[in-house]
């Protein structure tokens, strides 16, 4: 019941992210942010890079769902061909998951570790500068062999008052869901539940109800086949936790240095959800430095960005991203380790504690 409780929360809270989202691209205001950020002509490469800041610190305002979505919408509206699409999918789902690693607002990892008085919020931010220093590593990988400059067609969709009203309520909901969430311990589920409520009562109120499209069908457009199988994922991994294998795996702590346990439970962490691995970690209480506990708190972050089903952002990006399969993204693990891998030794290097 405990696992089923947690699951249904964050689903809940998926479909009223994904609701929102899919309104605001489907009136065009995803499109119109794209001509104010991106000129008219633009290099793939440059494109790249640009887009692996976006997500970075986007991902760090909002949290990660609500950033998969909007950046993977961005990249999807530029028409691109599939081999490209996937590289900027592939940086999406890593640059989103490194954004949020340095903030307690960004990744429900972090604000564990915070909450149980194992780090500061100061000394979090000094991973600032290797998660973003990892998601350049790799833009720069992925834009190996990219040429070319794509025009972007900036065509400008009409806005109408309640479209503007029903965005500036999206960002209320997003902001209003990390000073809720971090003041008052309030779920980020009831927060967006509350946020698509009050955008249905002003769609309804301001006339939204008249035309062809009503507000209400926009529910229609998330996929639900990919959240069923969000939910099957988490409720395998709730099995795991509560027979105790979860724990079984906290033995890395006994056979290698923190330094080197940590670096595993990072890649351990894309194929089994970071948060109950992150709880298990907290709960058996093992020793270690505030260097160590920053060092995991970028493994469990990031590492779950190794598999497309490590991290809530791989599954989202797989939902929305047609061909996007767990073996073309695997294509790419090789190079999302060696960036993950760069990222943790500059963790460690920053601190010159030994990785040993």
């Amino acid at each position: 019941m405990h696992s089923i409780t947690e699951i249904s929360t964050l689903w809940l809270f998926l479909v009223a992210a994904m609701t929102f989202v899919a309104y605001l691209n489907r009136k065009g205001f995803i499109q119109n942010m794209l001509n104010v950020l991106i000129p008219k002509r633009i290099g793939l490469k440059p494109l790249l890079f640009l887009c692996a800041v976006f997500c970075f610190c986007f991902s760090s305002l909002a949290d990660n769902i609500t950033a998969t979505l909007v950046c993977i919408a961005l990249a999807l509206s530029l028409g691109l061909p599939f081999n490209h699409t996937m590289r900027f999918a592939v940086l999406v789902v890593f640059a989103v998951n490194s954004g949020g690693v340095s903030l307690i607002t960004g990744d429900v990892t972090t604000l564990m570790i915070f909450m149980n008085d194992k780090v500061t919020i100061t000394q979090l931010l000094w991973l600032l500068l290797p998660s973003f220093t990892a998601v350049m590593i790799l833009a720069t990988m992925l834009s190996v062999g990219m040429k070319g400059v794509v025009r972007i067609r900036n065509q400008k969709h009409p806005v109408q008052s309640v479209d503007t009203v029903i965005a500036a309520i999206f960002l209320f909901t997003i902001v209003a869901t990390l000073i809720g969430n971090v003041l008052y311990a309030i779920p980020p589920m009831l927060s967006f539940l509350a946020g698509m409520a009050i955008m249905f009562l002003v769609a309804t109120l301001m006339g939204e109800e008249q035309d062809q499209d009503p507000i209400l069908d926009y529910i229609r457009y998330i996929e639900f086949d990919t959240l069923l199988f969000f939910l099957v994922v988490l409720l395998l991994v709730g099995m795991l936790d509560h027979i105790d294998v979860l724990h079984s795996i906290l033995v890395v702590y006994e056979l290698f240095s923190p330094a080197t346990a940590n670096f595993l439970m990072g890649v351990i962490s894309a194929g089994i959800d970071n948060v109950p691995l992150t709880a298990a970690l907290l709960k058996a209480d093992i020793e270690m430095t505030t260097v160590q506990w920053m060092s995991f708190t970028y493994a469990v972050g990031v590492g779950g960005s190794l598999l497309v089903i490590g991290s809530a952002a791989g599954i989202v990006a797989m939902s929305k991203v047609k061909g996007l399969t767990f073996a073309r993204y695997g294509k790419y693990s090789l190079l999302l380790l060696i960036a993950y891998t760069c990222g943790y030794a500059m963790v460690i290097g920053l601190s010159r504690e030994p990785f040993g």
